[in-house]
């Protein structure tokens, strides 16, 4: 027995597996290869078309705001010019406050007072009609969604002037029961306003989970009043409001339903001025389009909440 002990191969000294004995170490089997990683560099994203460079992204900036700063500064260039000689002056701006003038420029602030009170006709319509509308809607009767939206968005592809036609058999009753004041054109605004009104609170609706919100504050007991105030109105505060901006924007740039229907706004008030003092004209314009330039400057910063970043500090614990 010691003979053939002897005689045996010695084995390797290690700890023997179930399945036997252990393999003596050695380099790893040349028949499993593997890739080599990949080092060094950022992982590559795949990339869906071709992003522009810098370069072209600040050309076509730059060419897309002369575009829309030209016309603005000539008009602006042009409320100041005395006469065809260049020079420049400030008396169309102060006569605005001349009192031996008012009565030159009484009808654009008549227009201006008629074309305030339509666009507060028109948001009261999208926020007492539209928006319940939409709603309801989206909560109650989501299938009937895609037709409130097709009535909604027909009107922007009428012509204004196929809609005056239409429009002109209805104001005459309108005359004989409202009378022909200026702020009866509200409910034909109100229509043109309609697919400018609807895209915003729209996707005010579609970005928040309506119905799981709904269901949950009723869950919790509250009333459908408590729902729509606590709920529903501060979750579509941006969409109402940048409605109610673009409402405004569109009433105070119509013209074609106030000239064809015989009504006195602040579009046919600038043209009725225009006659006698183009300045006047061009400043009311400009000032009509800053303001606009604001509204829609508004509909982008309104609703944007500030979140602060707080920094970990050394001590808090991981």
């Amino acid at each position: 027995m010691a003979a053939v002990s002897a005689g045996a191969p010695a084995r390797p000294a290690g700890p023997a597996g179930p399945a036997g004995p252990a393999r003596p170490a050695g380099p790893a089997r040349s028949a499993r290869t593997s890739r080599p990683a990949r080092t060094g560099g950022p992982a590559r994203v795949p990339r869906f078309g071709t992003a522009p460079s810098l370069g072209t992204a600040a050309v076509v900036l730059i060419v897309v705001g002369l575009v829309f700063a030209v016309p603005l500064v000539a008009l602006l260039q042009f409320t100041f010019r005395q006469g065809t000689d260049g020079s420049l002056t400030t008396a169309h701006y102060t006569a605005l406050a001349d009192p031996a003038n008012a009565g030159t420029y009484q009808p654009v602030f008549d227009g201006l007072g008629a074309s305030l009170l339509i666009a507060v006709i028109a948001v009261a319509i999208v926020l007492l009609v539209l928006l319940p509308a939409q709603v309801i809607t989206a909560l109650h009767h989501p299938r009937l969604r895609r037709i409130l939206e097709f009535v909604c968005l027909v009107p922007i592809t009428v012509p204004v002037v196929v809609l005056v036609v239409g429009f002109v058999p209805v104001y005459q009753v309108v005359a004989q029961v409202f009378g022909s004041g200026a702020w009866t054109l509200s409910f034909a605004i109100g229509i043109i306003a309609l697919p400018f009104a609807f895209r915003p609170i729209s996707a005010a609706i579609t970005a928040m989970d309506l119905i799981t919100l709904t269901e949950a504050a009723r869950s919790l007991g509250a009333s459908w009043w408590t729902v729509t105030w606590r709920v529903l109105l501060p979750n579509l505060r941006r969409g109402i409001l940048a409605a109610c901006f673009l409402t405004i924007t569109v009433v105070l740039g119509e013209y074609t339903l106030a000239s064809f229907l015989s009504r006195t706004t602040f579009q046919t008030a600038l043209l009725l001025v225009q006659g006698t003092d183009p300045y006047v004209a061009a400043i009311f314009s400009l000032g009509a389009l800053v303001f606009g330039f604001l509204l829609l400057v508004a509909i982008g910063r309104i609703g944007q909440r500030r979140t602060r970043v707080r920094r970990p500090h050394p001590k808090d614990p991981a």
